[in-house]
């Protein structure tokens, strides 16, 4: 019987330490949700500062996607440039400063509408030089077909055998 009367001492003794763990995680989570808030609301902020952030993020270019801008892309590389982004804006960085970081890390090529420069001449002006050479190949075309003499016209003899020619396959058809 005393061995039983310490077994309940020692369940009644665990259960109070359980329970007094219990309550102790039940305010740590309470806690940690608290601060997940407050952080959550802090990240909400300022309105203004989220719409120069939208501007920037659609000037800039996505590296992974090349076609999206940084606002349109999910790719990983794109939400940690956003997070950059934020950061130089929150600590303070104009939207030149923040645009001249970019560039000097990843070239020209993250600004999604480059500026006109002699690195970037075959960029801005190719597409044209292609349209212009085009044309001229086309006029080119049209003015020597123009030029062919009138007497270059079948002539009869060659008409009768594309008459017999086509004379013959009707006969074998039974036509």
């Amino acid at each position: 019987m005393n061995r039983h009367r310490r077994y309940v001492c020692d369940t009644t003794e665990l259960h109070l330490r359980h329970r007094g763990l219990h309550l102790r995680l039940r305010w740590l989570s309470l806690l940690i949700a608290g601060l997940l808030g407050v952080a959550a609301f802090g990240a909400q902020g300022d309105p203004a500062l989220d719409a120069r952030l939208k501007t920037l993020e659609n000037e800039l270019r996505c590296l992974v996607c090349q076609n999206q801008t940084l606002a349109e892309s999910n790719a990983p590389l794109a939400e940690d440039l956003r997070k950059e982004v934020r950061e130089l804006a929150v600590a303070g960085k104009s939207d030149d400063d923040i645009r001249a970081y970019l560039v000097a890390r990843y070239g020209d090529f993250v600004l999604y509408k480059p500026p006109v420069k002699a690195t970037t001449y075959a960029l801005w002006f190719g597409p044209f030089v292609l349209l212009a050479a085009g044309i001229a190949v086309w006029v080119t075309v049209l003015r020597r077909r123009a030029r062919m003499p009138a007497d270059d016209a079948p002539d009869d003899a060659s008409t009768a055998d594309d008459g017999a020619a086509a004379s013959r396959p009707r006969a074998l058809l039974g036509e």
